[in-house]
């Protein structure tokens, strides 16, 4: 079968491989410029030299067998280490985030920078459109595997339960600041957890494999942010730099970088299913958000969703 996967993070990558490996054709489709999702890494210059954040996921954890099966494998080819910094279950890409996401897309057929706005059913075979441009190719199933709110929106023509699924799990938003120094903070913490504002904060440069400057990635807690939601870029700089000296007792240098980006679907939802599969419309939705808000709930679910299609 020929096979759309609308998102390319871990879950449809996940999903992706199940399929191919049962001799399918599938094709993916992301809107994003290059690998990563919410497992993204951002990379900018800076006067002492390139600097790399990590802005989405900060780590995972792998407790399904499967799942820590498939980390192994990552670790054995280099793309991924243990960070003890984050606790002894922590794991991280190498030498960024993404990398393990990069090595997975590797394999498939992407097609980046392409945000799909509708599906058409024609001749019982699937359409994708963007921009009121047609895919010209057709497919016998479309597999969903994007944000709750964003499935909600191409799920609203052609199935009404799964439809009811995404909108009622909504995602939480998260804003993240990024600072770099050209002198390490004189701060012996890694991380800082759990505040009323900042729910996250870490020194990224401390993960295995990392370079360049010294650099933290702090992220707002789920209320703060959507509290703030709406406010500039600056405002959100200048509101968690204060708050994060203040949490570690330090006086801020002038940073190399100070930029802040915001996640509209940060942390995701849960419900009581892994994955949704319409055999009848030939229409199928994963993602963290129907598992939980962990990186492997991502991986799980896509993999399920697959057996579903193979059932």
């Amino acid at each position: 079968m020929k096979i759309a996967i609308v998102g390319s993070g871990l879950s449809g990558l996940a999903c992706a491989d199940q399929l191919v490996a049962a001799g399918h054709q599938v094709r993916l489709f992301d809107k994003a410029r290059g690998p990563g999702g919410r497992m993204s890494t951002r990379r900018l210059d800076t006067a002492v030299g390139q600097v790399s954040f990590d802005h989405g996921a900060q780590y995972f954890t792998a407790r399904d067998q499967a799942f820590q099966t498939l980390v192994k494998q990552w670790q054995d080819s280099g793309t991924a280490a243990r960070w003890p910094g984050a606790g002894p279950e922590a794991w991280v890409g190498v030498p960024a985030m993404n990398a393990p996401i990069k090595a997975l897309s590797a394999r498939h057929d992407v097609t980046w920078s392409l945000r799909i706005d509708s599906l058409v059913k024609k001749d019982n075979r699937w359409q994708l459109e963007s921009d009121d441009q047609t895919i010209e190719d057709v497919f016998d199933i479309v597999i969903l595997a994007i944000p709750a709110e964003q499935a909600a929106d191409l799920l609203a023509s052609w199935d009404k339960d799964f439809l009811a699924v995404a909108a009622n799990t909504a995602s939480a938003p998260c804003w993240t600041l990024m600072l770099a120094f050209a002198d390490s903070l004189q701060t012996e913490k890694i991380t800082v957890r759990d505040d009323v504002v900042i729910g996250w904060a870490a020194r990224n440069s401390s993960k295995p494999g990392r370079t360049g400057p010294d650099s933290w990635v702090i992220q707002a807690s789920p209320d703060w942010s959507q509290e703030h939601l709406e406010d500039s870029q600056g405002e959100v700089v200048s509101l968690l730099s204060s708050r994060f000296a203040d949490l570690l007792g330090v006086a801020l240098p002038d940073p190399l970088v100070a930029s802040a980006h915001r996640w509209r679907y940060a942390r995701s939802g849960k419900t009581d299913q892994n994955a949704l599969y319409n055999k009848d419309f030939s229409i199928g939705v994963c993602g963290d958000w129907l598992i939980g808000p962990r990186v492997e709930c991502a991986w799980l679910s896509g993999t399920a969703l697959a057996k579903m299609i193979f059932a």
